[in-house]
């Protein structure tokens, strides 16, 4: 494990997302830690990150959650340092942070995803409604942990959903809803990893389902047919590459009813909280946790 040098597991931040990077963050490093690795934590709101190279630090994992951490920004100043970091490089980083731009780049590729549209102030909301049917999800485009996120299920709720992403972000997106299932892929160094179905005990998959409840129930293997979950996997890794993305990220994606597959986000930061996926996807083909860091770790590079 020497051969890592001093390593930094940034976390924390001041994104709206602070709370679940410090959780995943602390995971993180006493898992590398465990292993031996010379793994110290670093809060970038507590310091700058001028401090990374004045104390001496090698590489970085980085484990923060939403903007600055996980769109292109922090990535960008540690390739100006030339410091090796974890996961996705500056552009993959900053598209996937963006649903909005995700969606068209997917769209582009010929890709699955649900029909959207994007609001502003002034959007006809009827007219979407009508178009996209009900229910459908608003979300703030930038925000990550369903923060902001509204399920629509009544005629003329979508303006007022819309006026709430709006506070946490200036692009909000209105979603077709798909009702077959929610699920979610790991992709690991080019590697789609097992399935999971994500099924939660609330209206939908939202922050306290994420991070805190017990009663949401996780299935992995996810139950699909074999045939399914192969072209599931590689779709996930179609739209991890489509993207440009490296190292690890999480492909989240829906079902319908008659087994279509449509991609909804990727998370270049995936949480390793207790509750977090990759973790879960990676125990299913015998990697452990600490096993898990060190793999993400060992890939970290400049550009």
């Amino acid at each position: 494990m020497k051969q890592f040098g001093k390593v930094a597991v940034v976390m924390g931040g001041s994104s709206a997302e602070r709370e679940v990077s410090l959780m995943s963050g602390g995971g993180v490093l006493a898992a590398l830690q465990s292993q031996g690795v010379d793994a110290h934590a670093f809060d970038p709101a507590e310091k700058p990150l001028a401090a990374l190279q004045e104390e001496g630090f090698a590489r970085v994992f980085n484990i923060l959650h939403g903007p600055f951490g996980e769109d292109g920004t922090l990535q960008g100043a540690l390739e100006a340092m030339g410091m090796p970091y974890t996961g996705c490089g500056v552009l993959a980083s900053a598209i996937c942070m963006d649903k909005w731009r995700t969606k068209l780049l997917w769209k582009g590729a010929s890709l699955p995803i649900p029909a959207f549209e994007l609001l502003t102030d002034d959007s006809d909301f009827a007219a979407i409604e009508a178009e996209l049917g009900l229910p459908i999800f608003v979300k703030p485009s930038t925000e990550g942990s369903s923060i902001g996120v509204t399920k629509v299920k009544n005629p003329g709720e979508l303006k007022a959903a819309y006026q709430e992403a709006r506070q946490y972000d200036s692009i909000v997106i209105a979603e077709q809803f798909i009702g077959g299932g929610e699920y979610t892929c790991a992709v690991i160094d080019d590697k789609a990893y097992p399935t999971i179905k994500i099924e939660p005990a609330t209206e939908f998959y939202d922050y306290q389902a994420k991070y805190f409840r017990d009663d949401t129930v996780y299935r992995c293997p996810s139950g699909l047919a074999p045939e399914v979950e192969q072209r599931a996997r590689e779709l996930a890794l179609q739209a991890f590459r489509v993207l440009g993305c490296r190292g690890w990220a999480r492909v989240d994606f829906l079902m319908d009813e008659q087994g279509g597959i449509y991609l909804l986000e990727v998370n270049t930061n995936p949480g390793m909280t207790s509750h977090s996926l990759v973790p879960m996807a990676a125990r299913a083909e015998g990697l452990s946790y600490e096993d898990l860091c060190v793999k993400v770790l060992a890939a970290a590079h400049v550009g």
